[in-house]
């Protein structure tokens, strides 16, 4: 295996790529479909680069366009052409093998997507690296509120790298720079359970890495294991070392991260209380129908834009509402009694209702179910209130 690997800062190898064909096409021709993107995200030094650097060297047989938030002080770059767009600096296209292409950002990494979309037709994938500190839900959202955007690429999903060895003080005592702040506008958050970069980092992500794993015993991983699954009990996870990931389908590229929850057991995963800061909280209903959702889309409304729950059409009788809460990642599937089904995909207070595959009805080894997973802040010990508050909006309709 190459040196390569075992550093996170060092670059591809670059190739000038200023001659590389635009990929824009004649009126005549179809319009292309719309690219997948997948966000990898992680904290310092969990192994982001060196997972990107490990992904252009394999053989996949996809042309990825792979865009870094800086390869590293110490890069050194070959006819390093930086233009400014906007006020923010793009490197230009660089081409690193395998049909891919390169580039590194500093800041946003929005114009460097605008930028690439000038390419399409280049590559049918695109890998983001986020920085260290970055939240990934500033970032996700963008590709369903900009109209251009959206019209070209989707979000297949987030990926975070986790380092097995650092995590639990990143988790447990984040120095000042490593916590996040609430995104909740309407609460002081202050005097709550620490919530540190990490925290956000794992609890918008649809597949985590466990990276590292060769520096910790088993018992270590284990604790890691059980303390990510606390925040983000709906993320896949993967363990490796020196982010070589077995497989790159499935783990990195072709998420269809919104494709697994009609697979899902919420009952043999429960409600966890390991970490205070962040948990996950899952509603199951019987399928619901076609006129019921504008009632899904009004509760989702309420909890996710005002951080509150819609006045319900009947008394709650059991534990009161959690009243001071923050949804970071909300993921759904409405399965209607018509035989259709709808999947629902939020980023905090930006979400979407699309349609989804046709359901299996003659596979009887699953129940037909709705299913409603939140990952946030605050949700309450109790899954009763979300299940009350949601069903009670279903009959108000």
């Amino acid at each position: 295996m190459s040196d390569m690997f075992e550093d996170e800062d060092a670059p591809p190898e670059l190739i000038d790529a200023s001659a590389m064909p635009t990929g824009q096409t004649s009126v005549d021709e179809e319009p292309t479909a719309r690219v997948p993107i997948t966000l990898v995200t992680g904290y310092l030094g969990a192994g982001k680069t060196t997972l990107l650097n490990y992904i252009l060297t394999e053989k996949h047989g996809k042309k990825i366009a792979v865009i870094m938030n800086e390869f590293g002080d110490s890069m050194d770059i070959e006819k390093p052409m930086t233009v400014n767009q906007g006020g923010q600096e793009v490197t230009e296209w660089m081409e690193v093998g395998n049909g891919c292409i390169c580039c590194s950002v500093k800041d946003s990494g929005v114009m460097a997507i605008e930028s690439l979309m000038e390419r399409r037709g280049t590559f049918d994938y695109i890998l983001l690296e986020t920085t260290g500190l970055a939240d990934p839900g500033n970032i996700a959202p963008i590709f369903w509120m900009d109209e251009g955007l959206g019209s070209s690429i989707y979000l297949d999903g987030i990926v975070t790298l986790v380092d097995a060895k650092n995590i639990m003080r990143l988790l447990d005592e984040p120095a000042p720079e490593e916590k996040a702040e609430s995104h909740d506008v309407h609460h002081d958050h202050g005097s709550g359970p620490v919530l540190s970069m990490a925290h956000m980092q794992i609890s918008h992500a649809d597949v985590v890495i466990l990276n590292k794993t060769d520096l910790v015993t088993d018992q270590e991983l284990e604790a890691v294991r059980d303390r990510v699954t606390s925040i983000n009990s709906v993320a896949k996870i993967h363990v490796t070392d020196h982010s070589r990931t077995p497989q790159i389908e499935g783990v990195v590229l072709d998420l269809h991260a919104y494709d697994h929850l009609a697979d899902l057991d919420f009952s043999k995963k429960g409600h966890s209380h390991m970490d205070p800061a962040i948990s996950t909280t899952a509603i199951v209903t019987p399928p619901i129908a076609a006129d019921q959702v504008n009632c899904v889309d009004a509760w989702l409304r309420s909890v996710l834009w005002d951080t509150t729950f819609p006045t319900p059409a009947k008394p709650i009788s059991s534990e009161p509402h959690p009243v001071d809460f923050e949804v970071h990642r909300l993921k759904g599937i409405l399965t209607l009694s018509d035989g259709t089904s709808r999947i629902i995909q939020a980023v905090r207070d930006v979400f979407e209702i699309r349609d989804a595959e046709p359901i299996d009805t003659e596979d009887n080894s699953k129940p037909l179910q709705c299913k409603i997973v939140l990952i946030g802040r605050g949700l309450g010990s109790s899954v009763e209130p979300w299940q009350e508050s949601f069903e009670s909006c279903l009959v108000a309709k």
